[in-house]
């Protein structure tokens, strides 16, 4: 048992890479009990163990100080005993005897009459892989995946079982089904099984009756008689509420979602006297529109549009006026403000001074697009509470626009630090991904920006055979799928991952990453983590060597 070395998954993230099962169950239960200074999250996997940090310094420190901890082992009682009641009835039964040489008897008796270990989380709310005790019952993914797993099915695939805890594609081998909840925000921990924990199933004698439980609505929003608040007449495309997220969830297979482009947000939030935290409204390409119930103060930072403010009756005294962006103004009671967009960026950010009154969910207002966890999206005749101002709350002067800027030939310039699986590609790899353009696909959203090609450019190619994997990985990451060309994650990107990260966006570039619209034209700078300077590609680490 022991470490084997850590990389840098971009500038705040360190990869830990484990000799075994055994190691990453102690090492995560060490950063649980003891997290290092500076730690946000842990995201364990079968031979790994991503730890996010807040800063660059701190990911340092952290790289610096695992392998000198001494793991010894996890105690076998860590965790609580979660007993799950099965009906062995799955699709897959019949091929799981096929495959293991077992009567049906025997493949329920082999799963019940051992503990799993829940070893991490992932993939989804809830879902955990639960490592076995023994071989009996190792068997590999279907040949071809389901596209819809049914909640509540248990699953065989390799040294793992597992159960869905909601419809999603998969394609483990499908033994059961059981009516135990998975995943309910209504408990105090939300997730039945968490990492470290112990499962024991059990075959029930009764039919069980599948209940799927409901989807995370967000909380109505309560506006006392006279109280402001903000009415959507038209929500435009994909008004969210958003902070700054929640992260720390990980292991639960929670993203930390948030604001895609926290510069903006900040922005916003500032101009009107909030704290960074507080909660605003995310919009796609500024186009929206909004009246006041009540006085209120907001701000609009990001994606560039015309701010067009109507009052109640047009009159010689109350025209029509236009507000500025970047810079507070007055919504009076009565009145309507019409976004509109001009061009340039992707994501506007409107907050209100005091901030939106939305109930918060695992401690944070933020709409996860990914899981479904937090507010619904923003629909017509939605009624926004403004929480009352408390302290001074001062607001803000004018701000320069938060938007990148393009390069003079008109490209977007995003710096980028290597690995943690550069080595998957090569130093010709890395050279590869700077050295010619790409362009950002209309299939991008706000889990992750999907790259095309440009004319002359070509797919990245692995040098590596067989596959990596799932292992966690952090905003900014740039995973690299088979077909080669990669995918920057964004807000909701999943917490774990199977394809390799060639790279990562250093920290301050990830909001920029966030407004760019599809057709932009990006290139790749390798920098330094600490002074940001340009290297070469050569100059990065060599190939399988730990940071």
């Amino acid at each position: 048992m022991s470490v084997l070395g850590t990389r840098f998954a971009g500038t705040r993230s360190v990869l830990v890479e484990l000799s075994d099962l055994d190691s990453v169950l102690a090492l995560g239960a060490i950063l649980e009990a003891s997290p290092l200074p500076g730690q946000r999250d842990v995201l364990t996997a079968a031979s790994t163990i991503l730890i996010k940090a807040d800063s660059w310094a701190n990911a340092r420190s952290i790289a610096a100080a695992i392998p000198a901890l001494e793991l010894g082992t996890a105690a076998p009682d860590t965790g609580s005993l979660v007993s799950i009641d099965v009906h062995y009835d799955g699709e897959d039964l019949e091929e799981v005897v096929r495959l293991t040489g077992l009567s049906p008897e025997a493949v329920i008796n082999a799963h019940t009459s051992q503990q799993w270990r829940a070893a991490f989380g992932g993939f989804a709310p809830g879902f955990a892989y639960l490592h076995r005790e023994n071989q009996l019952l190792q068997v590999p993914r279907r040949d071809t995946p389901r596209k819809a797993v049914p909640a509540g099915a248990v699953a065989l695939a390799g040294d793992y079982s597992a159960i869905y805890p909601r419809i999603s594609p998969g394609g483990w081998q499908l033994i059961g089904h059981t009516d135990a909840v998975l995943w309910d925000l209504q408990r105090e921990n939300p997730a039945l099984i968490r990492p470290q924990d112990r499962v024991q199933f059990t075959a029930s004698r009764a039919s069980l009756t599948l209940s799927t439980p409901a989807a995370p609505q967000a909380a109505p929003v309560s506006v006392a008689p006279g109280s402001p608040s903000l009415e959507i007449l038209d929500p435009g495309l994909q008004s969210l509420i958003q902070d700054l997220g929640r992260p720390g969830l990980g292991n639960l297979g929670v993203s930390a979602a948030g604001a895609a482009d926290t510069s903006s947000a900040r922005a916003a939030n500032r101009l009107v006297g909030n704290s960074p935290s507080a909660a605003l409204i995310e919009n796609l390409l500024g186009s929206m529109t909004l009246r006041a119930i009540g006085d209120a103060v907001l701000a609009v930072s990001g994606a560039n549009a015309e701010l067009l403010i109507t009052p109640v009756d047009t009159d010689d005294f109350h025209e029509e006026r236009v507000a500025p962006m970047n810079t507070p103004f007055a919504l009076l009671d009565g009145e309507t403000l019409v976004l509109s967009p001009t061009g340039g960026g992707l994501r506007s950010y409107l907050a209100v001074r005091g901030g939106f009154d939305v109930a918060p969910v695992l401690g944070s207002c933020s709409t996860d697009s990914m899981s479904g966890i937090g507010p619904a999206p923003l629909a017509a005749g939605t009624l926004l509470g403004i929480n009352p101002i408390h302290g001074a709350h001062v607001v803000g002067n004018p701000e320069p626009s938060t938007l990148p800027r393009p390069a003079a030939d008109g490209c977007h310039i995003l710096r980028i630090a290597p690995g943690p699986r550069e080595d998957w590609f090569g130093g010709a790899g890395l050279e590869q991904l700077t050295g010619q353009t790409w362009v950002v696909s209309a299939e991008s959203n706000r889990v992750g920006v999907r790259l095309a090609l440009t004319d002359g450019a070509e797919p990245l190619e692995r040098i590596r055979t067989g596959e990596l994997a799932s292992e966690g990985v952090a905003v900014g990451a740039l995973q690299v799928p088979p077909s080669g060309l990669p995918v920057l994650f964004l807000a909701d990107h999943p917490v774990t991952g199977g394809y390799p990260v060639i790279a990562g966006l250093i920290a301050e570039d990830v909001p920029a990453a966030a407004q760019l619209v599809p057709g932009t034209r990006i290139r790749f700078e390798l920098v330094d983590p600490l002074t940001h300077h340009p290297l070469a590609p050569l100059t990065a680490r060599t190939e399988g060597n730990p940071a």
